[in-house]
């Protein structure tokens, strides 16, 4: 069972994925993904850092929604260590719940086009492309998604 968790993404668990994430992206994009992401940027109250445990207690994965607009919030900082199945669709399900129960209506993400295995998960997941934004704007390496968070229907 995997569990997903608020945490502080100072605390040496996320330090420790935070830092496996970057070399991961490193050897397959060519960067670590460190120049559009701080720890500060996580600072506001519509902002949330998470990790994903397994039933020993070890942290496998993370994950952070921020603030892009009023109604808008960017996923960002998505890692498995992959020792586990479903520790992606974890934090995924986390994220989006979170990020609706915070007001946000839509989440939008960029991973890079050689990071096929992302591309996949997300698409898999509704994500559909969409234009560059933001700081990704002209870069051809970059590939951005989004998708509508559901509303909730009573029956």
């Amino acid at each position: 069972m995997i569990t997903v968790e608020k945490s502080d993404p100072l605390s040496p668990d996320s330090q420790y994925l935070i830092s496996k994430l970057s070399a991961e992206l490193a050897a397959i994009t060519g960067d670590s993904g460190k120049s559009n992401f701080t720890i500060d940027s996580l600072d506001g109250e519509r902002s949330l850092w998470v990790l994903a445990r397994n039933t020993t207690g070890d942290a496998i994965g993370c994950g952070a929604i921020r603030p892009l607009t009023g109604n808008i919030a960017e996923l960002k900082r998505m890692f498995s260590d992959r020792s586990s199945q479903g520790i992606g669709n974890a934090l995924l399900t986390c994220l989006e719940a979170s990020a609706k129960s915070m007001g946000y209506s839509e989440l939008w993400l960029e991973t890079r086009l050689v990071n096929h295995r992302a591309i996949q998960f997300y698409k898999t997941n509704g994500y559909v492309r969409i234009e560059n934004y933001g700081p990704y704007v002209g870069r051809e390496e970059a590939v951005c998604f989004s998708k509508v968070l559901g509303k909730c229907v009573s029956g």
